[in-house]
């Protein structure tokens, strides 16, 4: 279970982390090219963590295909036994959403480590915000010849450009008398660069990656890298209208001097980045080199494989997994088939390419069907406790021999075009059962022996269970009417299990007839709760859970003629 919950992060961890090794590879390759590109290839590697690739393989499986089925089949597990057939054997059971499954507990403690850790980083990211805020609050503006509001500060923050939508640029207090007018002029010049490029928005983004998986290494270090690019970016621009790389280099030192380097990441400054390295790298003001043909065709290839690809993989995967499902989906159609209002005479049978189901409400059909319990169908009360006016008589034939499970499955779209039949599914948080130990333990010892699961009378007036697991006695208990409603396996006894039991105070001899009768009376219910205690060493508490309902929208009540 554990892995189940955490293959899906591990998955887009792991993709993330070979797209920032391959930005790495880029980067070194373009290594003499200008910073602004490296800063790009580190920002898509940034805005990976947050794009999944999964999800552009889903939006590639949706290319083409946009056409959903009329009627979708139901994504329920199986077909239910029927009350009708009380003594067969039980059949794999629907999943309730509620029920009881594996621990939880690892998972959960990973997420409170997460959570944890992200609290931690946005308190941190949003008290530093708090901070640059208070001291924008107590600047005064400052009239420069700026395509951008300037205000100067009292406080020792190096010059920086806040905010996103409306950025402002924070002078301290003094810097027109420490810089000298060229010095301050390439300084101003370098903020504007951060203005034009969107640096504030950019560092922002990978802010919020930071504090979304501040767990994985990778992230901060592409942090620096981002920092790093940015700023020789920002060099490389105020070089091309500075005439003296010395008078640069001496306006960022003076600024180191005299004040300190802003807290968020987000505020673009003068002096990010390795300063030896950058101040080298502006006295040499070397020039450089323009992307030629090779390099733009190595960066559009590793563009169209990071997009394209997974989409491709979608599209490729959903041709056909979508020729499948739609074969899951669209049965085989029956070569005759006959639905008319009962004529009375209740017969049952499905033989290899052959249903007679006589004197049948259509809410049994359509459980059938769909693989539903009673339960999980909702509608006009004539579908499911159907009168003699809302009962019919169905024959079908397929013309060549199909297995009992096909045969049902075959009648979902018979239905749909016979009643006009519409319906959605929802879930619904209904009053169901919990099968439970009783106190003192269950009173059954003996396991099954791996053969198929049965029941039958034992002849005394009880009930043969022959491997029986809890949950195949929690789907069984679910669709007999004295119950009256879902009931979900949380025992915890695993495996299979054979006993008797008289559940229902029934005499040696009782006739099957008579035993099926006592079964759906629902007065059974007060010798149910009591018995299965006593019995058993089980009990039913009433508890709420969601339940996966199917919702009939509509239906007519006369078939279409055959």
């Amino acid at each position: 279970m554990t892995l189940t919950y955490l293959s899906p992060l591990a998955n887009h961890l792991w993709q993330s982390t070979l797209c920032a090794a391959v930005a790495c590879l880029l980067t070194l390759a373009l290594r003499k090219n200008r910073a602004e590109v490296r800063y790009w290839i580190w920002l898509a590697a940034s805005v990976k963590f947050l794009v999944p690739f999964s999800l552009l393989v889903i939006a590639g499986s949706q290319l083409g295909w946009r056409t959903a089925p009329v009627i979708a089949q139901p994504q329920f597990s199986t077909v239910m036994d029927e009350i009708s057939q009380p003594f067969a054997a039980p059949l794999p059971a629907v999943r309730l959403a509620g029920a009881r499954s594996e621990s939880h507990v690892f998972p959960a403690l990973l997420f409170g480590m997460w959570l944890f850790g992200f609290a931690i980083a946005a308190v941190t990211w949003f008290w530093r915000w708090r901070q640059i805020r208070v001291v924008q609050r107590a600047a005064t503006p400052l009239s420069l010849d700026l395509p951008i509001r300037v205000m100067s500060s009292p406080a020792r923050l190096e010059p920086g450009v806040f905010g996103i939508r409306k950025p402002v640029l924070l002078l301290p207090e003094g810097i027109l008398e420490r810089l000298t007018p060229p010095q301050l002029k390439a300084v101003l010049a370098h903020e504007l660069c951060h203005v034009r490029r969107r640096d504030n928005l950019t560092a922002t983004i990978h802010m919020v990656v930071e504090a979304i998986f501040w767990f994985h290494p990778l992230v901060w270090w592409i942090r620096e890298r981002l920092v790093e690019e940015r700023e020789r970016a920002c060099d490389e621009e105020v070089l091309k209208v500075v005439s003296e790389p010395e008078i640069y280099a001496e306006g960022i030192l003076n600024v180191c001097r005299f004040y300190l380097a802003s807290p968020l990441t987000s505020v673009s400054g003068v002096t990010g980045a390795n300063l030896k390295l950058r101040v080298a790298a502006i006295m040499a003001n070397r020039a450089a080199d323009s992307l030629n043909f090779g390099r733009i065709i190595l960066l559009a290839t590793a563009a169209v494989a990071a997009v394209a690809g997974p989409i491709a993989i979608g599209v490729l995967y959903a041709l056909p997994s979508r020729a499948q499902s739609q074969a899951a989906a669209a049965p085989r159609a029956f070569e005759a088939a006959s639905i008319k209002p009962t004529q009375g005479g209740r017969t049952r049978s499905i033989e290899p390419g052959r249903i007679t189901y006589l004197d049948t409400a259509l809410g049994e059909f359509i459980t059938m069907a769909y693989g539903l319990k009673r339960y999980q169908v909702s509608g006009p009360d004539w579908i499911m406790n159907a009168d003699r006016s809302g009962r019919y008589d169905l024959v079908a034939t397929t013309g060549s021999p199909v297995s009992a499970d096909e045969i049902k499955r075959m009648l979902g779209p018979l239905l749909v075009e016979r009643f006009h039949l519409t319906f959605h599914r929802e879930t619904r948080e209904l009053p169901v059962f919990a099968l439970v130990v009783a106190k003192g333990g269950p009173k059954f010892k003996q396991p099954g022996d791996g053969s198929a699961p049965n029941i039958s009378p034992d002849g005394v007036g009880g009930l043969s269970f022959e491997n029986w697991s809890m949950e195949s006695m929690a789907n069984w208990l679910s669709v007999l009417p004295s119950v009256g409603r879902p009931v979900i396996d949380r025992t915890g006894l695993a495996g299979t299990f054979s006993f008797h039991a008289n559940l229902f105070d029934l005499e040696k001899g009782t006739p099957p007839d008579e035993m099926k009768r006592a079964m759906v009376n629902s007065d059974a219910s007060d010798s149910l709760r009591r018995t299965l205690p006593e019995q058993l060493g089980l009990k039913l508490e009433s508890q709420k859970a969601p339940i996966e309902i199917l919702v009939i929208d509509h239906a007519e009540k006369v078939p279409v003629e055959n």
